[in-house]
């Protein structure tokens, strides 16, 4: 089992969220492909809105992945994204401040913000399971189990 961090804004997260699905990249199939069936994604939001100057900065969401690949959909006429399906668990956004000399993905501390430029990146269970803690016992929910893949 892999854990996730995807990098978008906050209101497209929410969008995700809504629509139980998950999209990196602005669309692109690598790193749609890299997550297997049962691995573990959390969002982080650096701003409210895409293009918008309002900061975020908050994990906003939390799920699993239920498939085994992408599927290619198609959003507007010129635009076709690679998506995969999400179980998204109830939980509290988390902002990201009070964890970063905690995160072990975090290298350089003074300039924390660069290390989620790729948009998406694979983390450790250790710094995982600290972010989902904080998300999911504020909202009375379990965090998550090692599971196996169905």
């Amino acid at each position: 089992m892999r854990y996730w961090i995807g990098v978008a804004s906050r209101q497209h997260v929410l969008t995700a969220v809504k629509g139980g699905f998950a999209q990196f990249g602005h669309g692109k199939p690598g790193p749609a492909k890299r997550p297997a069936k049962g691995d573990w994604i959390t969002y982080y939001s650096p701003k409210e809105k895409l293009g918008e100057p309002a900061p975020c900065q908050r994990f906003v969401a939390i799920g699993q992945f239920l498939d085994a690949a992408p599927r290619q959909v198609t959003q507007t006429p010129g635009f076709k994204p690679w998506r995969r399906h999400v179980a998204y668990r109830k939980a509290t956004e988390v902002p990201i401040r009070p964890l970063i000399d905690r995160l072990s993905f975090i290298k350089n501390k003074a300039h924390w913000g660069a290390t989620f430029r790729f948009g998406f990146l694979q983390i450790a269970e250790k710094d995982f399971s600290l972010i989902a803690r904080r998300m999911l016992s504020a909202s009375r929910e379990r965090r998550p189990r090692r599971t196996k893949p169905r």
